[in-house]
C-alpha cells in the first residue's frame, strides 16, 4: 500500500490582525502584468489562519499551510514565522 503524497498548498504573507483569539488574518499579495496594458496590478487575498498558541503579531511574515474547514472562514493554519516585525 503506498502512502499518501497529497500536497497541501502554502502560501507567504504578512499578518494584518490578530484581534481573534486563535485567529489572524494574513494578507497574500499577487502582482501580474495586465495582459494588454502591461501594468503592473497587484491583488491582495486576506486569508484567515488559525494560531493556537496567539504566536503571531502583526507585521510578522509567516508561512500558511491549507487543511480542512476549521470554522466558517479559517481553512488555513499557521505552520512557521518566517521573521517577525520590527
Amino acid at each position: 500500500m503506498a502512502a499518501r503524497t497529497t500536497r497541501r498548498k502554502t502560501r507567504e504573507g504578512v499578518v494584518i490582525s490578530n484581534a481573534m483569539d486563535s485567529t489572524v488574518i494574513v494578507a497574500i499579495t499577487e502582482t501580474l502584468r495586465h495582459a494588454h496594458y502591461n501594468k503592473i496590478l497587484r491583488r491582495i487575498k486576506k486569508l484567515y489562519v488559525h494560531d493556537p498558541d496567539n504566536r503571531a503579531n502583526i507585521g510578522d511574515r509567516v508561512r500558511v499551510e491549507e487543511t480542512r474547514p476549521l470554522s466558517k472562514l479559517k481553512r488555513w493554519r499557521l505552520t512557521e514565522i518566517l521573521e517577525k516585525a520590527r
